[in-house]
């Protein structure tokens, strides 16, 4: 059977001499085969030289490539360890002159050549890092590790990325790798050394592959996709990766591991490897922020890489320019990204296969995935060509006539029919991908509406998934007249249509929720109130559409269910997922979609700000509750359960008290009682006091990571006996000893508001009798008061109120409200959190009267309903000129007050008058002598 290679096409030489030149050198070979030779080596100077190098194998090679290519990959992995820097440039160069004859005389295609260009990387990684591993072994530099542990490289993991990942390599490209070990294969006492050895062995192999030499190289190596490159190591362990992507992971690196595959070394562990991490790249609901990112990562590379400009083809770049191949890579991945985690059918490393399965299931037209497919495949045929001239890594069109007509006598074709078809694709990508990502001038400008609205906007809408069917669109149409209306009367309907237009993107099908919104009209209030409004709201609502799943569902406008219903429930949600990656994911989505209701009640008016306060911190409360046992058992698999009683969550601050806003960090205390256990007992046993550190920073980590949905809070633990600079986690004795012989009056008085809200049970009653013991016992007055005078001074020092809109730093305002509440509680002995509680106690304990106290307690209201108003409204406080009609009418419906100015009136009074209250009743204590 005749296996020489199929010759479709052939290359013409640019260089008649040269070509003779290389034919002459391999005489065995006529006809068409002598017609190859001479056109690739007439045109690229780096085949006639493969050609002169390998000439006695050339000839064999190519009457069997298949068989050639199997025996160049046996010989590189028997290599003996003193040959594998020249038998892999061999191996190298081979691979490189008999994938470059097949794919100019169209032989092999596109994707046979870059998947033989692929797998010889892994293969070249493979051998080259066991090598390394066993040199290590030999040594005893891998402790624990024998000749047996050289067949999966010690647990050291290679994992292929972008390209090479994706079997796509081109033909001069670097590798992209990512090597981590599975520290499970050492001792923890080892694992210094462990980690030494393998940071040595991953440094010797990429010398061993990209160190030239006379033989040549093998692959340039790129390790810089790895976590936080800067500044880790070039071998990660498997544990410290994951908790960087559980953390710190961000959208291009999603992107980026879309691609992976374990290639070299350990695959086993590489695979598990990738498996945590599906959460991490495939989020579970649609991710339409995806896109903007991929935009602002596209801007950012025309910027850095100097590729924005128009389309010419001479010195145009085929990778990184308008209308190249990453255009068509970004498309696909974006759109992968956005459904890939509800559909696995999607989950594709491979450009070509993944623009066939988003045209399958819809998210792309059939006709725009196969035009981008021809283009990419033509594209990738080009950026092979312009490499092959002199094995440059490089993807820019040549700017010479000279360099066009090579790249053209590869392909056969003229220089001018080779600019006209590659600058005809070039423009059709750019016009099929552009839009997709919804440019702007990078101004951040906001379009100007008059009476009619943006038309551009609105002209894309019918390219939207959710308008494409007809029935979707013709209900939309009959909406569109009453939706616009409503929207051009908002105060700024600019910002409205941005945010409209984001959640229309945002949808995947259009005919049920636009058919609800036809028979129930008050939801395009409902819609057209948040973007109106608030744009916080606004911009959660546009990047997640799928809240209205509750809203539609019928409970969104129920009675809220209180902590203990809300503690349940996530629980329950909690309790069905698979593992713990997708269980943080799911107390993001869960909680973010209370928070919206919790919004938009308080922003129609069906609640006031006290009890969207209370909502607030009850949400808080249920996440913490509910996270714990989640992280602990997390925890545990590795360390053991807890020792003695475990631990428990002090809430503090307003959090304490029961009333926190849109945006307040959580202040929070972790006590755990360890009994007379010195270590857990887990496969990991760890001391006591190291095991609740970790375990406290693992939940810290569990609240404040951002994720596919954000982060669930920011924590703060400064209000911890030591503060800051102590450890994260207290334990019992080491608290209870504390707040009795060492703690100041002010941690006394954060104590008034501290309140168990997680834990152990047991641990927790405990707490608050302890709470009660130091809060009731009894206390000089007059330092306390001189204290508060003292504490008064430095506040003022150290912030000052950002104008009459910030209810909360200055004499007079919340947070001096709350110390003198905080005051009384200490004074009259009173363990009730809240700040009437202990406005109450100041009377109580004699004092302030009951004018003062009322005064100050409405005053706090009205401070906290501007407070929560204005957190609602912008994550920046409240600036009138840009507040618009809706934001206004909102801040004075939430305050009692029919006009901005009459409220402003109302607070400059009020801050004046609180602020002389409360100094003239610590005057009247003789407190605040020496404080002026």
């Amino acid at each position: 059977m005749n296996m020489s290679l199929k010759i479709t096409r052939l290359p013409r030489a640019f260089d008649v001499d040269l070509g003779a030149e290389a034919k002459a050198l391999v005489p065995a070979l006529g006809g068409e085969m002598a017609a190859l030779i001479s056109g690739a080596a007439g045109s690229s100077p780096f085949l006639k030289e493969l050609i002169g190098r390998e000439s006695g194998w050339l000839d064999q090679a190519l009457a069997d490539p298949e068989a050639a290519m199997a025996q160049v990959f046996d010989v590189c992995r028997t290599l003996p360890f003193d040959q594998i820097k020249p038998g892999l440039r061999q191996a190298k160069r081979r691979v490189a002159l008999l994938t470059a004859l097949a794919d100019l005389s169209g032989g092999w295609s596109l994707e046979q050549v870059t998947r033989v260009l692929a797998e010889f990387g892994a293969l070249a990684a493979d051998v080259a890092i066991k090598a390394e591993i066993a040199a290590l072994i030999r040594r005893n530099k891998l402790p624990g590790m024998t000749e047996d542990d050289i067949a999966t490289a010690g647990g050291l993991s290679i994992l292929a990325m972008g390209k090479m990942g994706a079997y796509e390599l081109n033909y001069s490209s670097d590798i992209d790798l990512i090597c981590l070990f599975d520290e499970t294969r050492f001792d923890p006492d080892d694992f210094q050394q462990a980690r030494q050895g393998m940071v040595r062995a991953t440094r010797n192999m990429c010398a061993t592959l990209s160190d030239r030499t006379a033989d040549g190289y093998v692959f340039r190596t790129d390790l810089r996709l790895r976590p936080d490159p800067s500044v880790t190591p070039v071998c990660l362990a498997m544990e410290a990766a994951e908790r960087y992507y559980e953390s710190l992971g961000r959208t291009w690196e999603r992107t980026a591991y879309i691609k992976a595959r374990a290639c070299a070394g350990d695959i086993a562990a590489g695979e598990r490897f990738l498996k945590t991490l599906k959460p991490f790249v495939w989020r579970r609901h649609l991710d339409f922020a995806a896109i903007q990112d991929a935009h602002e990562m596209r801007l950012r590379i025309r910027e850095n890489k100097g590729v924005g400009g128009p389309i010419e083809v001479p010195g145009h770049d085929m990778k990184l320019g308008r209308g190249g191949i990453r255009e068509i890579e970004f498309f696909t991945q974006t759109r992968q990204l956005i459904a890939g985690g509800r559909d696995e059918s999607l989950r594709l490393r491979g450009t070509v296969e993944g623009l066939a399965a988003l045209a399958n299931r819809n998210w792309v037209p059939s006709d725009a995935a196969a035009k981008l497919t021809e283009h990419y495949r033509a594209h990738r045929e080009v950026e092979h060509r312009i490499q092959m001239i002199h094995d440059a890594q490089t993807h820019r069109m040549p700017k010479t006539e000279e360099g066009l007509a090579r790249v053209a006598c590869l392909m056969d074709l003229e220089p001018a029919a080779l600019i006209r078809q590659v600058k005809s694709r070039l423009t059709e990508v750019h016009e099929l991908t552009e839009d997709f990502f919804a440019p702007d001038s990078g101004t951040g400008a906001v379009p100007v509406l008059s009476q009619e609205l943006d038309g551009d906007i609105i002209a894309r809408w019918p390219t939207y998934p959710a308008l494409r069917s007809v029935r979707g669109a013709r209900i939309f149409e009959r909406l569109k007249p009453e939706l616009l209306a409503r929207l051009s009367k908002t105060a700024k309907p600019s910002e409205a249509l941005m945010a409209l237009d984001g959640f229309l993107a945002g949808l995947p099908a259009g005919v049920q929720l636009f058919s609800l919104l036809e028979a129930n009209p008050q939801l395009i209030d409902l819609l057209v109130d948040i973007a109106g409004t608030s744009p916080a709201l606004a911009s959660h609502l546009s990047r997640n559409s799928g809240v209205f799943d509750a809203v539609i569902g019928g409970s969104f406008f129920d009675d809220w269910p209180g902590t203990a219903s809300l503690q349940a429930d996530l629980a329950s949600r909690l309790a069905q997922e698979m593992d713990y990656e997708a269980r943080l994911d799911g107390a993001r989505r869960w909680c973010k979609e209370w928070h919206f209701r919790i919004g938009v009640h308080f922003l129609r008016g069906l609640t006031n700000a006290q009890e969207a306060g209370v909502q607030y911190a009850q949400l808080a409360e249920a996440v913490i509750a509910a996270l714990c046992p989640v992280v602990i058992a997390q925890f545990g698999t590795k360390h053991g359960p807890p020792p003695g009683r475990g631990a428990a969550v002090l809430a503090m601050g307003s959090l304490g008290s029961e009333r926190i806003n849109a945006q307040s960090d959580l202040d929070i205390i972790v006590i755990y009682d360890p009994l007379d256990e010195d270590m857990s007992q887990g496969k990991r046993p760890l001391a006591t006091r190291p095991y609740y550190a970790r375990l406290t920073q693992a939940l810290i980590t569990a609240l404040t990571a951002p994720m596919a949905q954000g982060r669930l809070y920011e924590v703060d633990m400064r209000l911890r006996p030591s503060g800051s600079k102590g450890p994260v986690a207290t334990s019992w004795s080491s608290f209870t000893h504390y707040q009795q012989n060492e703690a100041w009056v002010w941690e006394h008085l954060a104590l008034t508001r501290a309140r168990v809200v997680a834990g152990s049970a047991e641990l927790a009653q405990d707490i608050e009798a302890f709470r009660t013991e130091v809060l009731t016992a009894p206390r000089d007055r007059l330092k306390i008061l001189s204290e508060m005078a003292q504490m008064r001074v430095r506040l003022a020092a150290a912030k000052t109120p950002e104008g009459v809109w910030d209810a909360k730093v200055g004499g007079g305002r919340m947070m001096d409200v709350e110390l003198t509440s905080q005051v009384g509680a200490l004074l009259e002995g009173s363990t009730a959190q809240k700040v009437g509680a202990g406005l109450q106690a100041t009377v109580a304990s004699g004092w302030l009267d009951v004018a003062e106290a009322t005064y100050l307690h409405s005053s706090y209201d009205l401070f906290w309903s501007v407070q929560t108003a204005a957190r609602l409204l912008s994550s920046t406080g409240i600036e009138i000129d840009n507040l618009g009609e809706g934001g206004a009418q909102f801040l004075c419906r939430s305050t009692g007050f029919d006009r901005l100015a009459d409220l402003q009136d109302d607070l400059e009074q009020r801050y004046e008058a609180c602020n002389t209250l409360i100094a003239k009743a610590l005057k009247r204590e003789g407190a605040d002598r020496g404080q002026d």
